[in-house]
């Protein structure tokens, strides 16, 4: 494995991509001494504004929308960046053994090393929830200047598993035990659900008070979407009174959002993203060559 990503995290600069190719997986550290875990980060070298995919609970870099979505960004010569949460992919660490503040931590310190200028924060399910707490903890760095958000799953381990699903016994298995095993409709294998994981999301819960992220929020929600309501997509809007926010429902969406359908209208929302981006740059100084090719490939 070889290390990537420097600035700050004692690393080697990532070994970016201009081929046509997706980029080869570099690995980065996290975390401090026992918790220090390798990170696997793909980035393709691009113009700004980039691209910083975050993945949904059990998913990862490889997935079809993360795919589309870095394919799109290396067709119109955007950065992209993408990784694996700890216990995922592949990167290291045991799934059990990880919880929101280590993906959180993890998104951190990729958006701080791997990614340069203004970028677009992409976070479908559980990586909407990380999109948002990641959009807040580096909100003085002025570089994040857009989330679009695939089925947010805001607070999913407090509002939709524990307060929701969650039956007197299954809450009471996972307070005795530490864990309760979840089956999944999108693997043979179960979701192991720890008390670490409950414990821990509840530090990091952000409904119950007025958001405000402060840049253009855009989100997609399947209307028949069992993971992530469409009620709790709806909530969300509510939470953020004072942001710019664009709410599209598919009416025959599911959770997934990823028929080719969904996926055009993934890379619709991300090239209107850009192509504000690069606009209001050219309000306020000269078009550089850079930009023009942007807005003339992003029409």
């Amino acid at each position: 494995m070889t290390d990537g990503c420097a600035k700050g995290h004692q690393q080697k600069k990532l070994k970016e991509s201009h081929s046509m190719g997706a980029a080869e997986p570099q690995f980065i550290e996290v975390g401090k001494n026992g918790q220090r875990r390798k990170i696997a980060v793909r980035k393709d070298a691009g113009r700004s504004p980039g691209l910083l995919w975050l993945s949904g609970f059990k998913s990862d870099m490889s997935g079809t929308k993360a795919e589309a979505l870095s394919a799109f960004a290396r067709e119109r010569g955007q950065e992209a960046v993408r990784f694996d949460y700890s216990g995922h992919g592949l990167s290291e660490g045991a799934f059990e053994e990880a919880c929101v503040s280590d993906w959180l931590e993890e998104a951190e310190a990729v958006f701080d090393t791997c990614t340069s200028g203004e970028t677009i924060l992409v976070g479908s399910s559980m990586g909407g929830w990380i999109a948002l707490l990641l959009a807040l903890s580096r909100k003085e760095t002025s570089r994040i200047k857009g989330l679009i958000l695939i089925a947010p799953a805001t607070d999913f381990t407090e509002e939709l598993m524990w307060k929701e699903r969650f039956s007197d016994e299954i809450r009471a298995a996972i307070l005795q035990d530490g864990r309760w095993e979840q089956p999944s409709d999108y693997s043979d294998d179960p979701y192991v659900i720890t008390r670490k994981l409950i414990e821990d999301g509840r530090s990091h819960l952000l409904f119950g008070s007025p958001l405000q992220i402060g840049v253009p929020v855009t989100i997609l929600q399947g209307a028949l979407d069992p993971d992530v309501p469409l009620g709790h997509a709806e909530r969300l809007v509510q939470a953020l009174p004072q942001d710019d926010v664009t709410f599209t429902v598919v009416p025959d969406g599911d959770h997934r959002l990823s028929r080719p359908e969904d996926i055009e209208l993934l890379i619709r929302s991300a090239a209107s993203m850009i192509w504000v981006r690069v606009l209001l740059k050219a309000l306020g100084e000269r078009l550089t060559d850079s930009d023009w090719r942007s807005l003339n490939g992003l029409e």
